[in-house]
């Protein structure tokens, strides 16, 4: 049974008194509908807060979901709806009957509506768009034909918007009116006649004029804006650049077309930053939703790719190895330290990478910084490779005499300095192909400092020592 004033499942209470456990809360919710405890239920429902229904929602499967979500108010149940990981939506949309799916789209957001419509597959879409009204699915249609990635494929058409020649009085009265239905009233754009946007006020200014005051007389003229096919990275960083709770989106001609918000706005820097995390381990393409709920088939196609591609690259090493073995088989003390050394190679490459990668992600380094990169980086690679050698060679004085130590030594200092600038260039050099700077991390950077290291280390070793 759930207890209201219990800290797992009830409201958000004060930091001491525990923090919320969505598994422990969708055990409860799953009890509650198996004994058909409505009443409790639907009263933690409406009390909660609306994330931390949607988290232990989402630790249920579909159709018991779909049981839960009914018992909210139909905002309430939008609003929870919302948060759900896209794939949870496809699921429940599958399972929902059609009056309270009709429900719950009416009262989802524009931008929400045309994202789960975007995710469904084609014949989930043809059973969505019978259930909504003739200006609901021109929305869709319209939102959801933006590119994928675009300001036009995450705005919402819900804003709010005043003509010039309004009072602030008869401004105000106009965002009441619009307020049940807009994303937001703090920011209201001016247009004129065409729907061209011709500035922008806030719900303070109007609220602090005289009530005689004019809007055009309120309004900052000339607003940053944003295009509909401008990538929705860009659109998100001027939002974080700006501390904008939105910005407005033009079409080509000029006219406003809707609003990127700033909820919106960190949803695209998650998955932006995940995409990144995901390119930097080494897979291939997105995940659609979330890695628990992700089929064996997902995950596959996503980490094959990168794997079988870099086994061929590592044969490269093999044969560097076969190439020296009169040396190795006079040496065999080398082999002792050649894990050590390309393992080092590739975690200075990753390093400088990740560096790199994240820098170019927050425009704090660009591509025509290259060349003062390289010359800082040369710098702290060496400091660095010489600090590693130094502490390295006398392991090598211990296992394989000074000859050894000097050769360990000095591949120590090169391979570091190798892998650090592979590193720090290959995002460079892939973002000026414009491709994303976060394939260089990871696997692909340490399997070209490996092939690096063998070759640099047995070459050095064979001229050093002799073959």
């Amino acid at each position: 049974m759930i207890e209201l004033r219990n800290p797992l499942l009830g409201p958000r209470l004060a930091p001491t008194d525990g923090p919320f456990d969505p598994a422990r809360a969708a055990r409860e919710i799953e009890r509650c509908l198996e004994r058909d405890d409505c009443r409790r239920l639907e009263t933690w429902l409406a009390e909660a807060l609306a994330a931390d229904v949607a988290e232990a929602l989402s630790h249920l499967d579909a159709t018991l979901a779909a049981r839960a979500l009914p018992l909210l108010a139909p905002a309430g149940r939008a609003e929870v709806f919302g948060y759900l990981p896209l794939d949870m939506q496809s699921a429940l949309v599958a399972v929902l009957p059609r009056a309270p799916l009709t429900e719950l789209l009416e009262h989802m957001s524009a931008d929400e509506r045309a994202d789960l419509f975007n995710a469904l597959p084609p014949a989930l879409r043809e059973q969505v768009l019978p259930a909504l009204a003739q200006a609901e699915r021109e929305d869709i249609r319209r939102l959801s034909a933006y590119g994928r990635d675009t300001a036009g494929a995450i705005m919402t058409s819900d804003y709010a918007a005043l003509a010039p020649g309004l009072t602030a009085r008869e401004a105000l009265d106009e965002l009441r009116r619009v307020a049940p239905d807009a994303e937001t009233i703090y920011t209201a754009y001016v247009i004129d006649a065409g729907r061209r946007l011709i500035g922008v006020t806030s719900l303070r200014s109007l609220i602090t004029a005289t009530p005689d005051t004019r809007v055009s007389e309120l309004m900052e003229r000339n607003p940053i804006v944003a295009r509909v096919g401008d990538d929705q990275e860009v659109v998100a960083e001027r939002i974080r650049r700006y501390d904008f709770i939105a910005l407005p989106i033009l079409d080509d001609e000029g006219r406003l077309v809707g609003i990127v918000t700033a909820d919106d706005a960190m949803d695209v820097a998650q998955a932006e930053a995940t995409e990144d995390a995901l390119l930097a381990g080494g897979t291939a393409g997105r995940l659609a939703g979330t890695v628990r709920g992700a089929s064996i088939r997902q995950l596959y196609r996503l980490r094959v790719f990168w794997l079988v591609l870099l086994v061929f690259g590592n044969i490269f090493s093999g044969a560097g190895i076969a190439h020296f073995e009169d040396t190795i088989a006079s040496h065999l003390a080398l082999l002792f330290f050649l894990p050590l050394l390309i393992a080092s190679a590739g975690n200075a490459g990753s390093q400088s990478a990740t560096l790199m990668v994240r820098a170019l992600a927050t425009g704090d380094v660009r591509a025509q910084d290259w060349s003062r990169m390289l010359g800082r980086e040369i710098l702290v690679a060496g400091l660095l490779g010489t600090t590693m050698a130094v502490a390295i060679s006398a392991i090598g004085v211990w296992r394989g005499g000074p000859d050894i130590a000097v050769v360990v030594a000095i591949t120590m200092l090169v391979v570091v300095l190798i892998g650090s600038l592979i590193g720090m260039s290959l995002p460079f050099a892939l973002s000026k192909f414009r491709l994303d700077p976060a394939t260089a991390s990871g696997p692909l950077v340490t399997s070209i400092a490996d092939v690096a290291g063998v070759l640099v280390y047995f070459g050095i070793a064979s001229v050093v020592l002799g073959p």
